[in-house]
């Protein structure tokens, strides 16, 4: 995750956790978390939440997703044009998995959405 992203995340963790320390706020809306406890999330914590939860997610307004990137995007993130390709103008899947590993081409893409702002990095 980069810095603005790490911003973006605290930014709505410091809100959640200034909402649900309002004691006038916490008595209008109680947190239940599918048991009989009620708790106040953790950074940590509340990340997670966010990325399994997407009502809790929704309900701060907080969106992350992460999801694996295809081979074929992670070639065109190394370049379509350093991939050899066989005579029908395939890849070949080994080698061209081969090559993408080897030049530590990330391997997902990660966007979080917070306040009407969207920021993607890749892992």
């Amino acid at each position: 995750m980069n810095k603005e992203q790490q911003e973006l995340l605290d930014e709505a963790n410091n809100n959640y956790l200034n909402k649900c320390l309002d004691k006038k706020w916490m008595k209008e809306n109680v947190f239940f978390d599918g048991s009989s406890n009620h708790h106040l999330y953790l950074k940590e914590e509340f990340i997670n939440k966010c990325k399994t939860d997407s009502k809790f997610a929704e309900n701060w307004g907080l969106k992350i997703e992460e999801r694996e990137l295809s081979l074929e995007e992670r070639v065109r993130i190394y370049g379509v044009d350093k991939i050899q390709t066989n005579d029908a103008g395939y890849y070949e899947h080994s080698y061209t998995q081969f090559k993408v590993d080897e030049a530590k081409i990330p391997t997902k893409l990660i966007t979080i959405t917070y306040n009407d702002k969207t920021i993607e990095s890749y892992e």
